[in-house]
C-alpha cells in the first residue's frame, strides 16, 4: 500500500504538534485512513480527507490529487507565529526557556508550495494555513545538527491557537500579489512591498507564474520583470503580512 511511506510523519514518530492538529481537524470523524490507496491523517464527518503537512508539499505531489480524484480534501498547513525554545538536558531537567526571533505568517505558505506548486489551485483542494504558537523541546545529547551544535529537536507542542487563512480558488491567491492589473514589478519590489525576504519573494513568484496568477515579461538586467497574470480578480484586497 502507498500509504505505508505518508506524508513527512508516521503515528509512530508523530509530534504532539502533528497529533493535535489531526484530531482537531479531524472534527470527531476517524484518523488514519486507507484511501486511494494512501494513509490520510483524518477524514472528517462529511467525508472530507484532512492531511497535515509541516514541511514541503513535494512529497504529497502524488499522494494529493490521487485523494481529491476521490473527494474533497482539506490540506493543512501549519505556520508557527511564536515559538518558544525550551532546552532540556539528558535527564530531562530544564537548561533555559526563550523566544524565537524569527515569526512565521502567510508567505511561508510558498516555502511549502514551492516543489508542488500545482496545488495551490488542484481542483477539490482547500489549503488551510493555521497560525499558532509553539513550543520546541530541544534536548542537549550531542545527537543533533551541527547547525544547532548538536541538540536535538524532541518535540514540538501548539501553545496558542491564532487565525487560520483559508486559500480554495484562484482569487484567494490574490492577496499575495498587491499591484493592480497592468502594473510590472520584480521580485525586488514585491519583496520590499510586502516585507518579505527577497529569497522569499522568488519562491512566490515561482508558484503563482506557474499556475498563471503573474505573468513573467521580460528581463530588465538581471531580475524578472513579471504582472498580474490573467486568473487574478479585480479590486485585490491589501497584502498578507
Amino acid at each position: 500500500m502507498r500509504g505505508a511511506a505518508r506524508g513527512n510523519i508516521g503515528t509512530k514518530h508523530e509530534s504532539s504538534l502533528h497529533r493535535t492538529l489531526k484530531f482537531h481537524y479531524a472534527c470527531g470523524g476517524e484518523t488514519e485512513i486507507e484511501r486511494a490507496g494512501y494513509v490520510c491523517d483524518a477524514v472528517g464527518p462529511g467525508g472530507e480527507a484532512v492531511e497535515i503537512q509541516i514541511g514541503s508539499f513535494g512529497p504529497l505531489r502524488n499522494k494529493i490529487p490521487s485523494l481529491a480524484a476521490e473527494g474533497p480534501v482539506r490540506l493543512i498547513y501549519p505556520v508557527i507565529v511564536q515559538k518558544t525554545i525550551e532546552l532540556y538536558d539528558t535527564g530531562g531537567n530544564l537548561i533555559s526557556r526563550r523566544k524565537s526571533p524569527r515569526r512565521g505568517g502567510p508567505w511561508d505558505i510558498f516555502k511549502a508550495l514551492l516543489y508542488a506548486p500545482e496545488l495551490a489551485i488542484l481542483p477539490g483542494l482547500t489549503i488551510e494555513i493555521a497560525f499558532i504558537d509553539a513550543v520546541e523541546s530541544r534536548i542537549a545529547d550531542g545527537l543533533g545538527s551541527w547547525r544547532r551544535k548538536g541538540i536535538s529537536i524532541a518535540d514540538r507542542r501548539i501553545e496558542a491557537w491564532r487565525e487560520t487563512l483559508v486559500l480554495a480558488a484562484p482569487a484567494d491567491y490574490r492577496r499575495f500579489i498587491p499591484f493592480q492589473d497592468g502594473e510590472e514589478f520584480t521580485s525586488k519590489v514585491l519583496a520590499e512591498k510586502a516585507r518579505i525576504r527577497r529569497t522569499l519573494a522568488g519562491k512566490t513568484l515561482y508558484v503563482l507564474q506557474k499556475n498563471g496568477l503573474v505573468k513573467r515579461l521580460r528581463k530588465s538586467g538581471h531580475s524578472w520583470v513579471y504582472a498580474p497574470g490573467r486568473k487574478t480578480p479585480q479590486n485585490p484586497g491589501p497584502p498578507g503580512e
